[in-house]
């Protein structure tokens, strides 16, 4: 079992910034490797960014490339996504998942909204 648990979501004007925060408790943290979803409404669920065990490799999808950078801190048990330049497609509830056993594990998700 793995709890996952966003923070950090709001309203933010385009061109702006946010960090999202996932708080991980019920696994060892430093054993999963970690990712970031979004969901707009009426479209599927789509990948952001993945981040290995070690912190030592990431991924992103080619929208967020160069504005998103997701890290990790194995002593907090937390992962972290920060968005930079923000647009208003990147409106969307994001999502932390961690994939453990061959199971998806989600958090409730927290809003993102960007003003034009």
């Amino acid at each position: 079992q793995v709890q996952l648990v966003e923070s950090g979501g709001g309203l933010v004007q385009a061109g702006g910034s946010l960090r999202l925060s996932c708080a991980a408790s019920g696994r060892t943290f430093s054993r999963i490797g970690m990712a970031w979803f979004r969901q707009s409404p009426g479209k599927e669920r789509e990948f952001v960014a993945t981040i290995n065990r070690s912190g030592g490799s990431t991924d992103y999808a080619d929208s967020v490339k160069g504005r998103f950078t997701i890290s990790r801190d194995n002593a907090k048990n937390t992962v972290y996504l920060q968005m930079n330049s923000l647009k208003p497609e990147d409106t969307a509830v994001y999502y932390c998942n961690a994939r453990v056993d061959g199971r998806d594990y989600w958090g409730q998700g927290t809003q993102v909204t960007v003003s034009s």
